[in-house]
């Protein structure tokens, strides 16, 4: 049994990277291996539109032609039981490291025809968010479309999936050292010591969760 999981942030002992190695103890707990890759350790750039990946009778259709460290990350998906992917979200979005390895990842497998999927068999997935804005503002901006739209990528690429969402998050360890009066501080440094222990304890119970079905669909 095998949990990878994928940190999208550039922090490698913040928020996303936490809550990434709290699931990864979960799926620990249950006796799966795991393995936490940085995304921003990774020499990679996104799709280059080449369409090698879909040219019939070609040697690298469902597989991205690209030549770069991302092909050795790719044979680890496959043979993963389970991947968790996280990031932060950046202008509405998540970080441009892990919207660009997503493109590459999902894209590969996405047949223009009746297969949908060129993935070889049902993974579990799961993705963890982190924001520095609350759920109410999540909703108001339309972010929770983009989140719907991520994890209707990963149901139809991989099979079931889930996302744990983290609000109003830290971003900086001292705020008082940065121009950010919009910024509730008392309010984030309530959240950081009530509720962020709770998103770990539902982080770890996720990555267990990951790994115990994965096992019962070998």
């Amino acid at each position: 049994m095998k949990v990878l999981a994928f940190n999208g942030s550039p922090r490698k002992s913040w928020n996303t990277a936490t809550l990434l190695k709290n699931a990864l103890e979960g799926a620990d707990a249950t006796g799966a291996e795991t393995e936490l890759i940085h995304l921003y350790d990774l020499n990679f750039k996104g799709c280059k539109s080449c369409f090698a990946c879909k040219m019939i009778g070609g040697k690298s259709y469902g597989r991205c032609a690209v030549s770069d460290d991302l092909q050795e990350i790719f044979a680890k998906v496959e043979e993963a039981d389970a991947v968790i992917f996280g990031s932060p979200i950046y202008l509405g979005r998540v970080s441009g490291e892990m919207a660009a390895f997503l493109d590459r990842l999902v894209f590969q497998y996405l047949e223009y025809g009746p297969k949908v999927t060129l993935f070889p068999r049902k993974m579990q997935t799961g993705f963890i968010y982190t924001m520095n804005i609350t759920e109410e503002q999540m909703k108001q901006s339309g972010l929770d479309s983009h989140i719907a739209f991520n994890t209707m990528a990963l149901e139809r690429t991989f099979g079931p999936t889930e996302a744990l969402l983290s609000f109003n998050t830290y971003q900086f360890a001292d705020y008082a050292k940065v121009v950010s009066s919009v910024w509730n501080v008392a309010e984030k440094t309530k959240q950081r010591e009530e509720v962020f222990p709770l998103d770990c304890k539902k982080a770890f119970e996720l990555g267990a969760r990951l790994a115990a079905a994965s096992r019962v669909s070998e």
